[in-house]
């Protein structure tokens, strides 16, 4: 995950965690009451967290599995390329 998209990350959690917080302690409720909300939000803002950084591991697991895919094209290239120049050789000594 790039500086970027971390730093992005963070703020949305520290805004969303910070939004939920002062929206229940300002309301004017009994502490059960409060108590019962600050739950729900922190329930909700986990959920919400938990899709977001879902979303980040699957993309994060495709980008991966493209440079393994894109390494592994490019090793048997160099393979070929190897065992194309030792028959080369092997010919050119045998001549």
């Amino acid at each position: 995950m790039n500086k970027g998209t971390r730093n992005a990350l963070l703020g949305f959690i520290a805004g969303a965690a910070a939004g939920a917080l002062a929206g229940v302690l300002f309301a004017p409720e009994k502490g059960a009451k409060t108590r019962k909300e600050i739950s729900k939000k922190v329930k909700n803002v986990s959920k919400d967290i938990t899709e977001t950084l879902s979303e980040k591991v699957d993309h994060l697991k495709e980008q991966v599995n493209e440079v393994v895919n894109e390494m592994r094209e490019k090793a048997k290239e160099a393979e070929t390329k190897v065992k194309d120049k030792v028959k080369e050789k092997t010919s050119a000594e045998t001549v």
